[in-house]
């Protein structure tokens, strides 16, 4: 009840302590009535009036009686008890002040303050000897004409100033009595707060006392004159952090903002930059407030201005304080400059084309020797470099001044304002390498001016910490940007070397990470750390083998193919199940690029799909069928192979038993029959071996419907290929006519007839399938997939499944549903628009006119060349189409789509999607694969008819990934000259 000031009663009157009993009894409540506040008030008065005037009869004394209780009085009494001054036992001091007027709360602290300056002013005593003075003040009529307020009895203080009485009275009027009963109490401290909230025990007591402090805030805020209003804000934006609403401080903020005091200011800006939020007449406000904090003659008011600007400002207020912002730029003042170039940085990418604004006050800042200066001036040069390419050009210039600066970095001595780790100023250094960077790219010239000084910076940093690993991750990426010496780029592929010997995981993801960007300028020099790479495979982090993986793969060629995959396998063994069907298919991939040969290719593949399970992807499968069908002299050794896989248990292998009962179904003449293919062929495979086999494979509940729709397909081509149990064949295949599942119930019965009505036909209908024609690149993935529809949905689907094309018209609606074409004629019906054509080899419940096309013969040829196209360039994706006419269909036009990745980074899920007006009929053939590594190339074929021989016009859509994010693009190609359609 008596804070800030140290009591000790027992050197008080007997009377003052019964009085301040009475009063404390007062505060809590217990004593509300007036007349007993007022004569608390009044008696002590009373009683040092008789003793000084001579008693009651004196007429001073009635007359003083007489003014004390008119309502407008105040009367101020100082007393000191039972002081001790030098030389004498016990001394009184008495100090009075009378004033008038107490509605006016500055006369009330002045007079305050005068009397305090009477006792503290007396030379003949020593602090020492005012050992327990107290000083007594009387209120009356202060605020209210009924109401007497008594401010504290405490202990003088030697510290006592004007804040102190401000602090006191301030507390003592917002504790008094107030009309009609007691005054708000003072606000809870923030700390207090804080430790209230965490001694909550139950989320639900968190929000109880949060409910309550924001109950006590508002109530506070509807006074006009609220002398806590910086304590609450503060607290509201403790709880505006714990995720509480607190959007009713807004107007408060806006308040304080106004206030002079820079406590007031600094909170309120706070609370700005928090809560605030795009409202117009609220920025309108706090935009005139910035305006004015702008021109103050005080730094730091200056600095909050521009610090609250940067981080709330809309498009308009930019626009608005711009110029301000320019002009504080030239401050004498380095702490003013540091802040508005700041404020600079944030406008620009706010609004860009208030660059230009900035442009001649920015070049200043790089002769300034302040470091936090030149800090915010590259930061800013910076941005504006990377915004436009035309002030990317005039500050090229500067390049001989960064190198100046940073070499001066390098070679200076110790100074303990800039030292971090032994490193000078570390920070400014990244931002010139990082600027540096960004200027030398696809410039010779300037390149050459910055090659020495970062050569110097990659000999010269001290490793030993990390400031001085941040400098030298900078410096290689600078490097491996710029057009730098060829022994440049081998120093910084060293250091990446060296990094992955580093004990920290960071700096061992970052090596990997930037060797993973500059494999493909430089291969021979990351080849050297090839053991360290693939050690990294082994590492307990996630994220540092993800990373060691695609690095992997990138380094693989010719020359290392055996070494690699033989590692890579072992890492697929143990993987998890994360990383199998992403490492299955690069092994397929690279396998298929570099492979030795072609036993060596398909035991690659076998082992994918034995390791990998159920996690191989579509395209792997593909690629296995169609490698299989173009190795004809290893037919019989890997329909052996196959079989054997196939004989152990292979529920969680279901691609595994995809492409062997195919590959059976094919070759099982060969595998019964053939000659033994290798050296533990001790034991020879019969018919009832198979046939049983393939029942438990059919039968078995947890095999996936287009597991057992390849086995059926298998087992009826086994027909033609024994000898005696055809006959076995047949009752199985009829047990699938009354299937549950209507794809196998379909099979079933149409393969059922093949033995009855057209048994003639099916030795020629169920024959060997000719050599599959590659139509992948030699870096890409196969596009064939036994896709989503396939009969039924699988127990375990791969993480990452391949996209299918849409249909025309999907795909028209899909952009917009626009009718690119002219309407059709009167009289004449469009023709039906062809499907989009899959063309997986063994989708099964898919129709496919490739096969047919197998069977019956090959395709017409194509003549008549006609010139490329570019339909597509942007980020480092360039498209081009090839366009060809059949000689045999003048109205049918051939596109040969070529997809080439011209940047540093590989592209992956790419999808290539195209509409044609509603005349024309499309039709496109799959893609030779979804991802592209850098100058890596993916074709699909597309079939347009034009029966009309209507101007030709397309429109695309790409989509890809780079890095992790999805990149989505649509054009329209124009260009396609008129002997494509005429």
């Amino acid at each position: 009840m008596w804070p800030y000031y140290e009591e000790e009663s027992s050197v008080l009157p007997p009377e003052l302590n019964r009085r301040k009993s009475k009063w404390s009894k007062v505060q809590q409540g217990e004593v509300a009535k007036e007349n007993d506040v007022d004569k608390l008030c009044r008696e002590k008065t009373t009683m040092e009036a008789k003793k000084e005037m001579g008693g009651e009869d004196n007429k001073n004394y009635a007359s003083e009686r007489r003014r004390m209780k008119t309502p407008d009085y105040t009367a101020i009494r100082g007393t000191q008890h039972f002081g001790r001054e030098r030389g004498s036992r016990n001394s009184t001091l008495w100090s009075r002040a009378w004033f008038t007027q107490p509605s006016n709360k500055n006369k009330t602290y002045n007079a305050l303050y005068i009397m305090s300056k009477k006792i503290k002013s007396k030379a003949s005593l020593h602090k020492s000897d005012l050992c327990a003075p107290c000083l007594i003040v009387v209120c009356t009529n202060m605020f209210d004409p009924t109401t007497c307020i008594a401010l504290h009895i405490f202990r003088f203080n030697p510290a006592f100033n004007m804040a102190t009485i401000k602090q006191v009275i301030n507390e003592a009027v917002e504790r008094g009595p107030a009309t009609g009963g007691l005054r708000m109490p003072t606000p809870m401290r923030l700390r207090d707060l804080i430790r209230q909230i965490r001694a909550a025990r139950t989320a639900a007591e968190e929000r109880a006392v949060i409910n309550k402090e924001c109950a006590y805030i508002r109530s506070t805020f509807r006074e006009e004159d609220s002398v806590w209003r910086c304590r609450n804000i503060a607290k509201l934006l403790y709880i505006h952090m714990l995720g509480y609403p607190a959007h009713f401080g807004q107007l408060e903020c806006l308040k304080l903002i106004a206030s002079p005091r820079f406590t007031d200011k600094r909170i309120g800006y706070l609370g700005a930059m928090l809560l605030l939020d795009e409202r117009q007449d609220v920025h309108l406000l706090i935009t005139n407030c910035l305006k004015n904090d702008l021109n103050s003659s005080t730094q730091f008011v200056v600095g909050l201005a521009l610090c609250t600007l940067g981080a709330i400002a809309s498009p308009e207020m930019s626009r608005d304080l711009a110029s301000e912002v320019e002009r504080l730029m030239k401050s004498p003042n380095a702490y003013i400059r540091k802040k508005a170039a700041l404020c600079a940085f944030r406008i620009i990418r706010k609004v860009p084309e208030l660059m230009e604004i900035f442009l001649p006050a920015t070049r200043s800042l790089l002769s300034e020797k302040n470091h936090g200066v030149l800090i915010t001036g590259v930061t800013l040069i910076t941005e504006m470099c990377e915004n436009s390419p035309d002030t990317l050009l005039h500050f090229k210039k500067i390049v001989p001044n960064l190198v100046r600066i940073l070499k001066n970095l390098i070679l200076a001595g110790y100074s303990p304002e800039h030292d971090v780790s032994g490193v000078s100023d570390p920070f400014l250094q990244v931002k010139i390498l990082r600027l540096l960077r960004i200027l030398g790219r696809n410039d010779p010239d300037a390149s050459e001016a910055m090659n020495d000084i970062l050569a110097q910076v990659a000999t010269n940093t001290e490793t030993s910490k990390n400031v001085g690993n941040t400098i030298l991750y900078e410096t290689v990426l600078s490097i491996m940007d710029i057009k730098s010496e060829s022994g440049l780029r081998v120093l910084a592929v060293n250091i990446l070397g060296r990094f992955l010997l580093n004990n920290d995981k960071n700096i061992r993801y970052v090596a990997l990470n930037t060797l993973l960007k500059t494999v493909y300028i430089d291969t021979s020099a990351v080849q050297r750390h090839r053991s360290t790479i693939l050690e990294c495979l082994k590492d307990p982090d996630v994220s540092i083998r993800r990373r060691a993986l695609e690095l992997s793969f990138a380094l693989v060629n010719t020359n290392n193919i055996r070494t690699m995959m033989k590692e890579l396998l072992i890492f697929l063994e143990k993987a998890d199940p994360e990383f199998k069907a992403q490492c299955s298919s690069s092994i397929v991939n690279s396998a298929e690029r570099f492979a030795p040969n072609k036993r060596w290719h398909l035991d690659t593949l076998l082992r994918v799909l034995v390791a990998a399970g159920n996690y191989v992807r579509d395209d792997v499968v593909s690629c296995t069928i169609q490698l299989i069908s173009e190795s004809t002299s290893q037919h019989g050794y890997i329909a052996e192979q196959l079989w054997r896989a196939l004989e152990k248990d292979t529920l969680d292998r279901q691609p595994l038993i995809q492409v062997a009962t195919w590959c059976i179904g094919e070759f099982g003449d060969l595998l019964l029959y053939g000659a033994p293919v290798s050296e533990d062929s001790s034991v020879r495979v019969t018919e009832d071996d198979i046939i049983v086999v393939y029942q438990r494979l059919l039968w078995s509940t947890q095999n996936t419907v287009v597991t057992k729709q390849y086995t059926l397909l298998s087992l009826t081509k086994l027909s033609t290929r024994f000898q005696s149990g055809t006959e076995k064949i047949r009752q199985i295949i009829d047990l699938f006519g009354s299937h549950l599942h209507i794809e196998l119930q379909q099979r079933g019965v149409e393969f059922s007839q093949l033995f009855r009505k057209y048994e003639h036909l099916r030795p020629a209908l169920l024959e060997r399938m000719p050599p599959m024609e590659s139509g992948r690149q030699t870096n890409g993935t196969s596009g064939l997939t036994n896709g989503p529809d396939a009969g039924g949905k699988p127990d375990v689907r791969p993480p990452e499944p391949i996209k299918q094309p849409t249909t025309n018209m999907d795909l028209l609606d899909l952009l917009g549903g626009l009718d690119l074409g002219s309407p059709t004629p009167d009289g004449q019906n469009p023709p039906p628009p062809l499907p989009v054509q899959n063309n997986g080899l063994f989708n099964i419940n898919q129709s496919s006119n490739f096969l047919v096309d197998g069977l019956l013969g090959s395709p017409s040829e194509v003549t008549n060349t006609l010139p490329r196209i570019t339909a597509y360039e942007k980020n480092g994706l360039k498209i081009t189409f090839s366009l060809e006419r059949q000689q045999d269909n003048s109205s049918t036009t051939i596109i040969t789509m070529s997809a080439v990745n011209d940047s540093l980074g590989p592209i992956s899920e790419f999808l290539f999607q195209a509409a044609v007006p509603k005349t024309f009929q499309l039709q496109m053939l799959s893609p030779s694969g979804t991802v592209l590594s850098p100058a890596g190339l993916v074709t699909q074929v597309l079939k347009i008819t034009n029966p009309n021989k209507a101007p030709l016009r397309m429109r695309i859509r790409v989509s890809y990934s780079v890095d992790g994010l999805t990149v989505q693009d649509q054009a329209e190609v124009n260009n396609f000259p008129a002997e494509s359609w005429q």
